[in-house]
């Protein structure tokens, strides 16, 4: 049986970190979420966008002059062109004035036009500067979490930086397990788990801060390895804030990760170094680098 309209719904794919999902059966019209759409859009979608709107009005407005008995001043011929000149420059309130309305009908679209062209310049402001004003975080993540010794304890890390090093103020971090598991009732169903970390809060993030966990017998990921978390389609969760004293607004940031990108036995490469005259160099060429180590025999068995 053929579909009526209103339940054809057009299937969506979306993305959380590397993994695709597709939506089937939600019903949403495009302008019911069109400033959501406005601020979420690539800055050429979102300019593309603007401009087909631009020439979509002057060309609508070209065509009710062009349909009128001479509105307007100064058109030779009446040429459509010309009219969609006059929009133009009526839409932007450029108004250069060798054109002007000359008729009552001129005057009517005219006094349309100013209305629309104020309030759409308005509107185009507001998401301008919402879009640039939006707080954003420059945080570089590792490319691969690792998991390794650390202190005598074998440890989940994960490595990021503040990429204009300026100073976050009371960052904060979490760190979360997503898996999947059967219920009692036998339904799948996706489950989370925080990982707590050694130390979840940075009073001053500037330069690079490394994250640990460590996989103890309370670790949710105690006993797991490779292939486990490949079964259960496991995959991590890192979210940091705080506040930008640059912007002075809080920030945030978040990135996922795969079973597949954490690797088993490595560390990350030294990236700080002191330099002769007493300075500190940080080598961001190496930032996303590990070094394949040994894990002790008392915890390879697990891994």
């Amino acid at each position: 049986m053929a579909l009526r309209a209103s339940e054809r719904v057009k299937a969506r794919t979306i993305r959380f970190g590397n993994r695709e999902v597709v939506t089937e059966g939600l019903e949403l019209s495009f302008w019911a979420d069109i400033s959501h759409r406005c601020m979420t859009a690539s800055w050429p979608a979102f300019i593309g966008g603007a401009a087909l709107v631009f020439i979509t009005f002057n060309a609508v407005f070209a065509l009710m002059y062009w349909l009128g008995d001479h509105p307007i001043a100064n058109v030779p011929d009446g040429q459509y062109i010309d009219y969609l000149y006059f929009s133009i420059e009526t839409l932007s309130t450029a108004g250069y004035g060798d054109m002007h309305p000359q008729t009552h009908y001129g005057h009517f679209i005219a006094t349309i036009e100013l209305f629309t062209g104020i309030f759409s310049m308005s509107l185009m402001t507001g998401l301008i500067f919402a879009r640039f004003s939006r707080p954003s975080a420059r945080l570089l993540f590792a490319d691969n979490p690792v998991i390794s010794d650390h202190e005598g304890q074998l440890t989940l890390m994960i490595r990021l930086a503040n990429e204009r090093h300026n100073i976050i103020a009371n960052a904060t971090a979490r760190l979360w397990l997503f898996k999947n598991g059967v219920s009692k009732e036998g339904m799948p169903y996706r489950r989370f788990y925080e990982l707590p970390l050694l130390r979840s809060e940075s009073p001053a993030l500037a330069l690079s801060w490394t994250l640990f966990h460590v996989i103890d017998q309370d670790s949710p990921l105690y006993g797991l390895d490779a292939a486990e978390l490949e079964a259960v389609n496991a995959g991590l969760g890192l979210f940091v804030s705080g506040y930008d004293d640059v912007a002075a607004q809080t920030v945030h940031a978040r990135k996922s990760y795969e079973h597949s990108d954490v690797r088993f036995g490595h560390r990350y490469a030294e990236i700080l170094q002191a330099t002769d005259d007493g300075r500190l160099r940080i080598d961001y060429s190496r930032f996303h680098e590990t070094i394949e180590g040994k894990i002790p025999p008392l915890r390879a068995s697990r891994f």
